[in-house]
């Protein structure tokens, strides 16, 4: 099952930020450091690229995240021309309160009252753009919420004279090329709720924990993992945690089994995770399998 999912905002959004890119210095994109890659908008890419903007990837969220995974994003998207790199939790006032510098340093030319710094935050929904608006304005003035898509139009705002900022709401791209790619986002919630199955992304969350994180399963529902495979792990989960179907005498109910592994992973219950490498993104994309054979080369290391 392909998942896709372009809101019909996320058009002008995308016209808005195209005009947006000639007038700024330096492309702050926010990213899921679980998902760095899946969640990168190649739109983003795109628009940068042809105004020669430099990028500042901000992994954000990286308190989920499994630390040296982190570690090998920021090494490699470092070795990308025009590119630097940095992990935070923009619920961290310390953190967010690096990123400024680090954007000048793209931009050094960009640094007195005449000439001030003007950086753009770009990134999917639901990477904490807003969060991290907040904490570099120091106030709230960006809406909130572990729901994609919450911001649907631009603001500027003159954080000093020597310093702009344009938040911009969270943009898809129209069709998301690799099925895994949409399996990831929708287990991140990136994507909105009526363009998935929570089953389904269930069990291909599943997949990668067996192959990768099988102790995370071990210690968060006493599963026994010998022989399961990852339609088995939900129907574990629901029988551990007593998920039954109302009236129907005792019948799994695998819906609220796949919601509570969804939520448990997202909230970082389950320990910090991520769903893919630089390794397990070359494996895919060396393999060219479908959504099933994606799960087993996003296991490999």
């Amino acid at each position: 099952m392909a998942i896709q999912w372009f809101p019909g905002h996320m058009t002008a959004a995308r016209k808005k930020a195209a005009e947006t890119m000639a007038e700024i210095d330096v492309v702050i994109e926010v990213l899921d450091a679980r998902v760095p890659e899946a969640g990168s908008n190649p739109m983003i890419h795109e628009l940068r690229t042809h105004r020669q903007r430099p990028c500042l990837k901000v992994l954000n969220k990286t308190d989920l995240a499994d630390p040296a995974a982190t570690a090998a994003w920021i090494a490699h998207f470092e070795r990308q021309p025009g590119v630097k790199a940095v992990a935070i939790s923009a619920k961290k006032p310390g953190d967010v309160a690096k990123l400024p510098g680090l954007a000048q340093k793209l931009a050094p030319h960009r640094d007195d009252n005449f000439k001030p710094l003007r950086l753009m935050i770009m990134g999917i929904p639901n990477v904490g753009k807003s969060t991290l608006m907040n904490a570099l304005v120091k106030k709230k003035i960006a809406k909130v919420g572990d729901e994609p898509a919450v911001t649907k139009s631009q603001q500027r705002i003159n954080l000093t004279p020597r310093l702009t900022l344009v938040d911009t709401p969270g943009l898809m791209w129209p069709k998301i090329e690799h099925d895994a790619d949409g399996y990831m986002l929708a287990a991140c919630h990136a994507i909105g709720k009526n363009a998935v199955i929570d089953e389904t992304v269930a069990e291909f969350l599943a997949g990668i924990l067996l192959a990768r994180y099988p102790q995370a399963l071990v210690d968060r529902y006493k599963l026994k993992l010998d022989g399961l495979d990852p339609i088995g792990v939900v129907e574990a989960v629901a029988k551990k945690r007593g998920c039954l179907r109302q009236g129907r005498g005792g019948e799994l109910d695998l819906e609220k089994a796949a919601n509570l592994l969804l939520t448990d992973f997202r909230s970082g219950a389950l320990g910090r995770i991520s769903l893919e490498t630089p390794q397990t993104r070359a494996a895919m994309l060396a393999g060219g399998h479908g959504a099933s054979g994606r799960i087993t080369s996003l296991s490999e290391t």
